[in-house]
């Protein structure tokens, strides 16, 4: 997953779904039979095959894996270790800052909430810009607070994507020069995204701050009545709380360079560890803007990453196959856990409080 990819659902898209959401989530007698019966097992199929399917069209994949399996035999092998313990650490993490955010309409452990993280990953890893994620998450919220749950996890991500372009944009300075000097982008074009980022950021963090803005806006829209409720939950982000998902953001963010850093070094890439923080950054940076299908990214990863990790080292094949481990250990395996728990969903919705009232 690259970190802070652009928040796939915007508030005007809750607007126009708001009363398919709501008829779907008023369920009756015999759509309660299809989700506890049949709707498990059918998703856990369609995920599986999704991701299978996905996998083996992946470009490279059979030099990739050999590669990984090599490594295992390799005297550096508590890196791939380290990074599979951080790959634990990471989504832990991510669940603690979905879990911090929704407190204000329910509360869940933190174990629940990773569950229902792992199983928002399933669904993305197949659906553009991981618009999936959040159908996912919303499967383990009473179903009063699921279609506030969307607005709310939103927040998570733009708090992830201002750091990604903070980081990016520190790093696109740093390497401005060389990623010229290789012809990468020109000396216009660079400015450009520069200015563009800058902008961005600007953007991103009057709004991530302001959101009782929107809520007003929300307000004064014609109708809204009957949607404004997804985004007065909104109203419960004090500057606290956005700091505290901002410096989890940020923690994340560095779990994510240690994991490419120590992949680098099992597969004899040979670049320092501040190399290797600012040209994953700019990576990162590039990955956020551009819309794809997460499980789709492996091939599109390894082209940014290969043209600007090559700065400072001609090993492509090494960035390839740490590319390559960094996708599947960070997406697929988790991704793969969701499915399974995914076949759990009649024990996660008879676990919501609402869901028998109806």
């Amino acid at each position: 997953m690259v970190p802070g990819s652009i928040p796939s659902i915007i508030l005007a898209v809750f607007c126009k779904q708001q009363c398919i959401f709501t008829r779907l989530m008023k369920l009756n007698r015999n759509i309660k039979i299809f989700i506890n019966y049949f709707l498990g097992p059918l998703l856990f199929i369609w995920l599986a095959w999704s991701i299978y399917r996905q996998i083996k069209s992946q470009p490279g994949l059979e030099q990739a894996w050999q590669g990984i399996k090599e490594s295992l035999s390799s005297p550096m092998l508590f890196n791939l270790v380290v990074v599979m313990l951080l790959m634990v650490v990471n989504w832990s993490i991510e669940a603690i800052k979905w879990r911090l955010s929704i407190k204000e309409i329910q509360q869940v452990s933190f174990f629940k909430a990773l569950q229902a993280v792992l199983s928002g990953v399933s669904f993305a890893v197949s659906t553009p810009n991981r618009m999936g994620e959040y159908l996912g998450r919303v499967l383990y919220m009473n179903e009063g607070s699921r279609l506030k749950t969307i607005s709310i996890t939103i927040v998570g991500s733009i708090s992830q994507l201002i750091i990604t372009l903070w980081m990016g944009l520190i790093g696109l300075l740093i390497l401005k020069n060389g990623i010229i000097g290789q012809h990468l982008v020109s000396a216009m074009w660079m400015n450009v995204i520069l200015y563009g980022v800058v902008a961005a950021i600007i953007f991103l963090t009057l709004f991530y701050f302001r959101l009782s803005w929107l809520v007003k806006l929300v307000e004064r829209l014609p109708g809204s009545q009957r949607f404004v409720y997804l985004v007065k939950a909104l109203e419960g982000f004090n500057a606290t709380l956005l700091l505290k998902l901002l410096s989890l953001s940020l923690l994340r963010f560095a779990v994510f360079i240690v994991q490419y850093y120590m992949l680098f070094q099992l597969f004899g890439v040979d670049v320092l560890w501040w190399q290797t923080f600012w040209t994953v950054s700019v990576s990162f940076l590039v990955m956020a803007v551009i819309p794809t299908i997460a499980i789709a990214e492996l091939a599109q990863r390894g082209k940014i990453l290969i043209a600007i990790v090559s700065l400072y080292t001609a090993n492509e094949l090494g960035i390839t196959l740490a590319t390559a481990g960094i996708w599947f250990i960070n997406l697929i395996i988790p991704a793969v856990v969701g499915s399974l728990l995914i076949l759990r969903i009649k024990k996660i919705m008879k676990g919501n409080k609402d869901y028998a009232k109806n």
